[in-house]
Formats: structure tokens, sequence, C-alpha cells
């Protein structure tokens, strides 16, 4: 199950459970798009994988118990801001190859 992280890890922006700004890797690494968009390239500075929408839990209860109130999204931060220099170096290499093919 998705951990829905509260913030983008670079800036620390808030990503509540519903925005739609919230991007995520296959590791659950979470940047807001602006991050992934003009600092990442797409590429994330922890795997080197590619970034995707991160889905939205819903908040009510549709069906079998499967919304927020049942399962939480994760309240721990993990504010790491990445070195812009250090990434640029990084993505460098694969920044060329499509996510699906890295």
């Amino acid at each position: 199950m998705l951990q829905l992280r509260p913030s983008c890890e670079h800036c620390n922006k808030a990503l509540p459970t519903s925005s739609t700004e919230a991007r995520i890797c296959s590791y659950e690494c979470t940047f807001c798009a602006g991050c992934v968009d003009a600092v990442l390239g797409n590429v994330c500075p922890n795997c080197g994988g590619g970034f995707v929408p991160r889905p939205v839990r819903p908040a009510r209860n549709w069906k079998g118990d499967n919304f927020l109130d049942k399962h939480p999204a994760s309240t721990t931060v993990k504010h790491r801001p990445v070195d812009a220099a250090a990434h640029a170096l990084f993505a460098a290499a694969i920044s060329g190859i499509a996510p699906e093919q890295r």
C-alpha cells in the first residue's frame, strides 16, 4: 500500500493526500511536480527512475473499507534537499533514456 508521504523531499512543499501535484517513483520517493520538472528533470535522485503522478486515495468509503480513514497516509516527512549540481552530473548520463528503459 502506498505511504502517501506528506511533502516534497526536495522543497518540503505540502502534498496532502488529495494533491494532484505529487509525483512518485517506483520506490515511493515523493516530490512535487515543480521540483520533478525544474530541478530533477524526471530523474529520481535516489534511484534514477522516472516519476508518475501519485494516485489519490479515496477520502470516502465507497467500497470494502478502502479509504483514508481505514488506511491513513504517512505523517513521516522525508526532507532531503537535492544538491542540484551533483544531481545534474548524475542525471546527465541517464536523462536521455526513457524512464521505462532505465
